[in-house]
């Protein structure tokens, strides 16, 4: 056919891509039943596998974040209820579901089944824990009413014997799965209980799916466990599983051998207990001697302090004792009095007439002394003082004028002073004061100054 330009030509992978996005917007997710075929899971983690039915089967992809959640290994075979949405591999072209949740087909019956029989024995009050009988501290011995040729019981029996050495164990085989199980373990529980051969029981089993463990979730298992006098520990799969019995028993385990550390004390520990306790004992023993030691060494003293001798000796040796502070008083007061009588003295011969006169005496010789001191420092300083006017006097004395062959010429009648010539008149009588002498002389003239 020759080629037209108004054709529209796709490829293949838009078509795939087309489809892809019709087949995952056209439809939500669905839960699809069916057998698990041709289960393949690389080193990515991912599994791929067929889903099938009698007519019909659609590849499957369950990529690794899914997988790890799932509770249980999916193998061929397995009738699974999924939960995915539909897609198509672009890449072959396949029409595939992409699986977002995996169980085993079932198991959600199950679920509800299991939730309504749980509201309705919690309604009733057979989970209430003050039904709970609690665990002996001892067990004088331990039940274990499990399958005997399981996994569980085994680790039980290990953990028994790392814990507890000797204790006895009695197994009360039983089935633990399938259709007779509920009714086999509910008469193996009655058994071990009317016999009371054990205090203390342990129901056992390993993990499974729930379908596995629905013989632990009948009601009349239930209801027989509640009556038991006999104390009960649930070990029924793992830690994640959940069942009836659990519930009403006095005490869930996580796992068997949990269940066993539970059931026994650890002898090890209990080693170092008692060793701490016998320490304890011990150094409250040798308390207890040394306290009695002391006592009797208190009683023994106080009977030594009221011997009579001892009194006796007491009582010589207070007498001793007050002889010496009497003595030693008796020296203190005579000193003192010594002391004061001196002092009287003393104070008396300050106070005697004689020794006052003589102390005025000693007193008036110094005053004499210091008297004649001073005057003759008084007297030696005005002679220094007389000496140095008379020089100075000297110096300016008119005798010293007339030794230079000067004169003092007075009126002879007045004594007066004659300084001029007109002091005097013819036939006055004047006096002339010579160095040595004088002369007498009458006024012939007087002259002219």
């Amino acid at each position: 056919m020759p080629h037209t330009p108004n054709r529209d030509i796709w490829s293949v992978s838009r078509l795939n891509g087309e489809i892809r996005a019709v087949l995952e917007g056209s439809f939500p997710l669905l839960w699809v039943e069916g057998e698990i075929s041709n289960l393949a899971t690389p080193r990515s983690g991912h599994s791929y596998f067929s889903l099938k039915d009698e007519h019909a089967q659609v590849r499957c992809a369950l990529f690794r974040n899914k997988r790890m959640l799932l509770r249980f290994q999916p193998r061929d075979g397995n009738r699974v209820l999924v939960r995915a949405r539909i897609s198509l591999y672009e890449a072959r072209g396949d029409f595939q579901l992409i699986i977002e949740h995996m169980e085993p087909a079932g198991e959600g019956a199950l679920q509800r089944a299991f939730e309504a029989l749980k509201a309705k024995l919690e309604q009733e009050g057979l989970f209430d824990s003050k039904l709970k009988k609690p665990l002996p501290p001892f067990p004088r011995c331990v039940g274990v009413v499990t399958s005997p040729t399981g996994a569980a019981v085994r680790d039980i029996l290990q953990v028994l014997k790392r814990r507890f050495p000797g204790l006895p164990v009695i197994i009360y085989p039983t089935l633990v799965q399938g259709e007779d199980a509920a009714a086999e373990i509910t008469q193996t529980l009655k058994l071990a209980d009317e016999r009371g051969d054990c205090d203390l029981l342990i129901l056992a089993r390993g993990g499974g799916s729930l379908e596995d463990l629905w013989a632990f979730n009948d009601e009349t298992l239930a209801r027989t466990l509640a009556a038991m006098k006999t104390p009960v520990i649930s070990a029924v799969g793992h830690e994640v599983d959940f069942t009836i019995c659990d519930f009403v028993a006095d005490r869930r385990a996580p796992t068997p051998s949990a269940a066993a550390e539970l059931a026994t004390p650890d002898s090890t520990q209990l080693e170092q207990q008692l060793n701490t306790l016998g320490k304890r004992l011990e150094l409250a023993l040798r308390r207890l001697l040394d306290e009695k030691r002391q006592h009797l060494e208190h009683s023994h003293h106080k009977l030594r302090l009221l011997h009579p001798l001892r009194r006796i000796q007491e009582q010589q040796q207070r007498l001793d004792d007050l002889g010496m502070r009497l003595e030693t008083v008796m020296q203190r007061r005579l000193a003192s009095h010594s002391q004061q009588l001196e002092a009287l003295q003393s104070r008396l011969y300050l106070l005697s007439p004689s020794r006052r006169l003589e102390t005025l005496g000693e007193s008036l010789t110094r005053q004499h002394e210091r008297l004649q001191t001073a005057m003759n420092h008084v007297l030696s300083h005005h002679r220094l003082q007389l000496q140095a006017l008379s020089g100075e006097l000297h110096a300016v004395s008119p005798l010293q004028t007339l030794a230079r062959g000067y004169s003092i010429t007075t009126d002879a009648k007045t004594g007066k002073v004659i300084t001029r010539a007109s002091e005097t008149a013819v036939g006055s009588e004047i006096k002339t004061r010579l160095h040595q002498g004088a002369l007498l002389s009458v006024v012939v003239d007087p002259g002219s100054e």
